[in-house]
């Protein structure tokens, strides 16, 4: 599955079918830093059973789902956002997000309904790779790379279709991969 699309901050990392990885099995990554030291990022389609008011004490009536980012300081809240223009903080992604902010304001804005939940999303941990690591990884064709086709399924909630549907906008070379089943010896 040689993909040409390298990775860079911005862009997504599509898991392969049958990643044996536990961690980021059917995973979509948003790499939201990408340089000589390495990749960080957060797994977009993994939902927690933990919503924010149960995390952050003072947040009494928000309801947002945290996402694992990755195994990375799993213990770490972190944050992707679409509302700069009322944050007015976050390091830019790129396709209007941005990664992380103040999070005093956040909180602020929160708890006075400013802030919509399809415009933030929450993550514990965080996905990272060494220089040159996910280098490897994709040449061994662990991950396939992609350009976010629409800034909207970043917010998404439904992850197994968020994971089919990058796959598919990869083209019709990969298409066929969305179909495949989580486990092939039920094939």
């Amino acid at each position: 599955m040689l993909n040409p699309i390298k990775p860079k901050t911005g862009r997504l990392l599509i898991s392969e079918p049958f990643m044996s990885d536990p961690n980021f099995k059917r995973s979509v990554v948003l790499i939201t830093e990408h340089d000589e030291d390495g990749t960080v990022g957060y797994i977009l389609n993994q939902a927690g059973n933990l919503i924010l008011k149960d995390v952050v004490q003072d947040l009494w009536e928000a309801d947002n789902l945290i996402y694992f980012g990755g195994p990375v300081a799993a213990d770490t809240l972190h944050f992707i956002h679409r509302c700069y223009d009322k944050l007015q903080s976050g390091e830019p992604i790129g396709n209007g997000l941005y990664w992380g902010g103040n999070f005093e304001t956040l909180k602020i804005l929160i708890n006075t309904n400013a802030i919509e939940e399809n415009e933030i999303k929450f993550f514990m941990g965080y996905s990272g790779w060494g220089n040159g690591q996910l280098d490897q990884e994709i040449e061994d064709n662990a991950w396939m790379v992609s350009d976010i086709s629409n800034p909207e399924i970043i917010f998404g909630n439904d992850d197994e279709q968020l994971w089919r549907d990058v796959i598919v906008n990869l083209g019709p070379k990969y298409a066929h991969v969305s179909n495949f089943p989580i486990d092939p010896s039920l094939n």
